[in-house]
Formats: structure tokens, sequence, C-alpha cells
């Protein structure tokens, strides 16, 4: 059984127990979060799509913990001028566990 759920704008297709990185979510290690946009669920072949979502499924993960992302050199440069700028990120990502799909 596996459904396709939106978390935080960015869809997912997500089993029982399986982990995954998805975007910061404001909630402590070790909390339970729910995610109600579930557009998608195949229950074996039987499959439901939703319109847009599926009233009454969820998805309950588990905050496993927080951390950054590898670094993302942004150069920038303007050439004759003598103009560079460099930038560098680092996304910070949450990984989570599906703990239980209630379709």
């Amino acid at each position: 059984m596996y459904v396709i759920v939106d978390i935080q704008g960015q869809q997912f297709k997500v089993q029982q127990d399986q982990k995954l990185f998805v975007h910061r979510i404001n909630a402590d290690q070790g909390s339970e979060v729910e995610f109600g946009k579930v557009m998608l669920i195949d229950n074996d072949g039987d499959v439901q799509v939703g319109a847009p979502v599926i009233e009454g499924a969820k998805v309950i993960v588990e905050v496993l913990s927080h951390v950054k992302g590898d670094k993302v050199l942004v150069f920038k440069k303007k050439r004759r001028k003598g103009y560079r700028k460099l930038n560098g990120h680092r996304q910070q990502f949450s990984e989570v566990r599906v703990k239980e799909i209630i379709a």
C-alpha cells in the first residue's frame, strides 16, 4: 500500500515505515505530525484518486531529526567589470518516518 501526500507544497509517494527528508517542520524531535492532503491511495491495485484530495485520509509521521542539506554555491560574475559575488546556502530539512497511513 502506498499513498501520494502533499507535505508543505511537495508531493511524496510514501509507504508504511518509510524514512524521507522534507523541508523543515516546526515540530520537536520525536513528536508526531499529521498531514491530511492525501491525493492518491493504492491498496494492492485498488486505486482511489482524490479530487483534489481524499476526505478522511491522512498520514501520521514522526519527526526523527533536523538536519542541513549540502552546501549550494551561487556565483555571479559580470565580465570585464570586476564584479564577482559568491553566496552559499544550506537548506534545512527534517527527517521523518511514516508511522501510520489512515485511508
